[in-house]
């Protein structure tokens, strides 16, 4: 009598190719989403049986915080086991159904009614890249809406009325279908014409591509989402160039993004290259600037002018709803030394030679399996080869199970890359302050302190807290 698995193993060896690829991809694309559930299983039951601030944080968090932190996460770890089950599913079916070649086919017929044939692939394939994305849009954005107003509202940081939102969800999609659509299409040419080492030819697009954005990104594409203006001059603003030109940093302007309109998440970032760079700064970051500090009857003073003329969508008793939201400039400072040590410790070249070293590779490997039929015939292409079904095969399904790995190996860089970043902080005599801050930010975002090990370690590219924390608390003792 055969032994059922080895009757499997033999059924396997013996299919065809094309079904063993295709088996494989439906099996480890499940094998991943079983394995992320477990892991927020895991979390699940921290939020659900950690309902006391446990002693080691008493010092730094009140108990009504921590009862809505825990809650808020909570609710967000619901909604991300049902949005990614529906996500995992529809893929599948997807997939079962054969719902890409039916999009490309429809993309075909769409391309032959405006005048282009088959021998315009490219012109085809710009339409199934924009039915694509959006059939995205459209599937994805109930589980948006049930995100920004339901749980984020129920937890007080949804700042968007509902026009707001499809007026904001409508011009990000457009501006990424102009941004998307010329950059593929370029692409695309370049393969066709590129010969052996097209390869070669696309990384280098991918990277002019890419540096570009990353430099008109905050100057043109950002502000048509949100309001930047130059941070008004004063105290912060002068601190904050003695700060840069302490460290040698090369700043030009420092804006502050009017974020309070949208949410009451906080940020800072900076961006640039050579002797440009700026430092953006969300106004939720900013205690003296915050509009949801500001009670609806006060007169607007000079540092209101980032609330906009959009602000007005924004009910008002919506801007009390985070009261003190934000750091003291002392904190800012340190949160920026944090920000600004990625800097000089070369974290943000090394994240940009890293992704482009895996970028060449990845176009390498394109090159090698590109002319296997066996990849197109096992998503029903097998009187055709486009090169943008290519792309899609070998880039999302192919390397699925290296994609895994590397975003793993990053973060664990990036736990690391955060250590690092607070100790130069905590070398510029900032250790009292970031420490403060560091405890502001996790309260205004509630961001719950305690995690299980394996979730951590899979998933935060930041440190948990308890474990920033201790690493500033000798610094600041002395």
């Amino acid at each position: 009598m055969v032994v059922p698995p080895l009757m499997l193993g033999v059924l396997w060896v013996e299919s065809p190719l094309e079904t063993r690829i295709f088996c494989s991809v439906l099996l480890f694309s499940w094998v991943v989403y079983l394995w992320e559930a477990v892991l927020a299983w895991r979390q699940r039951n921290v939020y659900k049986t950690t309902t006391h601030v446990p002693w080691e944080l008493g010092p730094i968090m009140d108990s009504e915080t921590f009862e809505k932190s825990r809650l808020y996460q909570l609710d967000k770890s619901a909604f991300s086991f049902w949005s990614g089950l529906y996500s995992e599913i529809e893929g599948t079916l997807i997939l079962l159904c054969g719902g890409i070649p039916f999009l490309w086919t429809v993309s075909g017929r769409i391309a032959g009614h405006a005048g282009y044939g088959p021998e315009y692939e490219i012109v085809q394939s710009l339409v199934f890249l924009l039915l694509a994305t959006l059939f995205s849009a459209v599937t994805g954005l109930p589980w948006s809406l049930y995100s920004t107003f339901v749980i984020e509202e129920k937890h007080g940081f949804n700042q968007q009325t509902l026009e707001f939102f499809f007026k904001d969800a409508i011009k990000k999609f457009v501006v990424t279908q102009c941004i998307l659509l010329p950059v593929t299409s370029l692409l695309l040419y370049i393969i066709k014409i590129g010969g052996d080492y097209f390869f070669i030819y696309a990384w280098l697009f991918t990277l002019v591509i890419s540096l570009v954005l990353v430099t008109i990104y905050a100057d043109y594409i950002a502000p048509l989402f949100d309001k930047f203006i130059p941070l008004p001059e004063g105290e912060l603003k002068q601190q904050i160039e003695v700060l840069a030109k302490s460290i040698d940093f090369p700043l030009a302007k420092v804006y502050v993004v009017e974020g309070s309109k949208r949410s009451s998440h906080s940020n800072a970032y900076f961006y640039g290259f050579f002797k440009n760079k700026r430092i953006v700064l969300f106004d939720t970051l900013l205690e003296d600037y915050s509009a949801l500090n500001k009670e609806p009857s006060e007169e607007p003073g000079p540092e209101s002018q980032m609330a906009g003329e959009e602000s007005g969508d924004v009910e008002a008793k919506s801007k009390v709803k985070n009261k003190k939201q934000g750091c003291k400039n002392e904190e800012v400072l340190a949160v920026l030394g944090h920000e600004l040590g990625h800097w000089k410790l070369g974290h943000t070249i090394k994240n940009i030679i890293i992704s482009q070293m895996n970028s060449f590779l990845c176009f390498f490997l394109f090159a090698v399996l590109i002319g296997r039929k066996e990849l197109f015939s096992a998503f029903c292409f097998y009187d055709t080869q486009p090169t943008l079904i290519g792309l899609m095969i070998i880039f999302q399904f192919i390397f699925s199970p290296y994609n895994e790995v590397l975003s793993f190996c990053l973060t664990v860089l990036s736990r690391r890359f955060e250590f690092q970043a607070d100790a130069f902080a905590k070398g510029l005599g900032k250790a009292k302050d970031l420490y403060s801050a560091l405890i502001k930010l996790n309260k205004d975002n509630l961001g719950f302190p305690v995690s299980d090990w394996l979730f951590s370690m899979w998933h935060y590219s930041h440190p948990p807290l308890l474990e920033r924390l201790q690493a500033l608390k000798e610094a600041k003792q002395d």
